[in-house]
């Protein structure tokens, strides 16, 4: 599986500049003008894992093969899109397709790019697109809740409808609604607010560090688990240097991680995902899984058909596949295990799916 995360943010904070720094391209036009993105664009991405090459080396493998994440670039938001205002509806309805949202908040001074509002203010900034993206909520549910009085539709949903309603309408956040329901439940509500979120405090290069009176204005107010500081602009000229320079370049400014490194890691901690490898001559790949994931689901990534005829699996640890230098020393020495389907598969599991055709 690969996950898809949207960019969203008011005009002109930054996120074409972000999005074409992860992306490694220009596919998205960044222009000193409100809405100069209409169309979303999308980029995929490998995702590094110092893992993969290591058991590549072992494997002597042909190809090494990244699990992927998207990124998309979604039009900028202004205060009533939700009533058509700026570009409207069309763009709420792009982030019900994401997997989680990239809040992209302006936190810099500047003089040469525009700014939709008078002043910089982060929390303002991002209560107008939750504000937004509740109001795209509040009409979605009143319209499936009509609809259910002509058409019959899943308990379950109704319930989770009219619970959100409720909430709406007493100024509550929806996250309570995590507590009373599952999380397949949830997602197949579709409302934008409950989307799984990551905070990106878009800062000049003076603040990356530390931060500015903008950043911790903003953690002061929404937390820090889940509050990144990044400079858009640095991380685009990062990605216009060769490797050998990168190191250096971030060394000088103290830049510990890529924007794309800390936005994967946090992506994948608050969508509860996990990795496997399987590893050969041919090929070694890593795939991406939820956790708690059983042994016959983790196989159906790598093919429908060993899903439906899963066996059991070998399974190394990846610290065990190193230390035995692969496979044929991990079975003799004992470390290769054979797991049924009611194995939880772990994070850096190298497995190899016996099933039937």
């Amino acid at each position: 599986m690969s996950f898809k995360c949207g960019i969203v943010g008011l005009p002109n904070v930054g996120k074409s500049t972000l999005f074409n720094a992860l992306t490694n391209s220009n596919k998205a036009q960044a222009a000193n003008f409100p809405f100069c993105t209409i169309d979303p664009n999308i980029g995929v991405v490998g995702v590094p894992d110092k893992r993969l090459d290591n058991l590549g080396k072992i494997s002597n493998s042909k190809k090494i093969i990244h699990t992927t994440i998207s990124f998309v670039d979604i039009a900028g938001l202004v205060e009533g899109a939700s009533k058509g205002e700026g570009l409207g509806n069309k763009f709420l309805s792009h982030i019900r397709e994401v997997d989680a949202v990239i809040h992209m908040i302006r936190c810099f001074d500047s003089d040469d790019i525009q700014n939709v509002n008078p002043t910089v203010d982060p929390v303002r900034d991002l209560e107008i697109i939750e504000t937004e993206m509740m109001l795209a909520d509040l009409e979605s549910i009143q319209k499936r809740l009509e609809k259910n009085n002509k058409k019959n539709v899943d308990k379950d949903q109704i319930k989770i409808l009219k619970a959100a309603l409720e909430l709406i309408n007493t100024d509550k956040d929806l996250i309570s609604l995590k507590s009373q329901f599952n999380k397949k439940q949830l997602y197949s509500s579709g409302l934008l607010s409950l989307k799984p979120k990551i905070f990106v405090c878009n800062v000049d290069e003076k603040s990356i560090q530390n931060g500015n009176d903008y950043t911790k204005t903003f953690i002061n107010k929404f937390g820090q688990e889940n509050t990144l500081i990044i400079s858009a602009d640095i991380e685009n000229q990062i990605n216009e240097l060769e490797n050998s320079e990168k190191k250096n370049y971030m060394e000088m400014i103290g830049l510990k991680e890529t924007g794309l490194n800390m936005l994967i890691q946090k992506g994948y901690k608050i969508l509860e995902l996990e990795t496997f490898f399987t590893s050969g001559p041919e090929e070694t790949r890593a795939w991406t899984i939820q956790k708690n994931c059983a042994a016959p689901k983790a196989a159906g990534e790598i093919h429908s058909d060993f899903e439906k005829g899963f066996i059991r699996a070998e399974t190394i640890s990846y610290n065990d596949f190193v230390a035995n230098d692969g496979w044929v020393n991990s079975r003799t020495n004992g470390k290769m295990r054979l797991e049924g389907k009611d194995y939880i598969v772990k994070d850096g599991d190298i497995l190899n799916i016996r099933f039937n055709t």
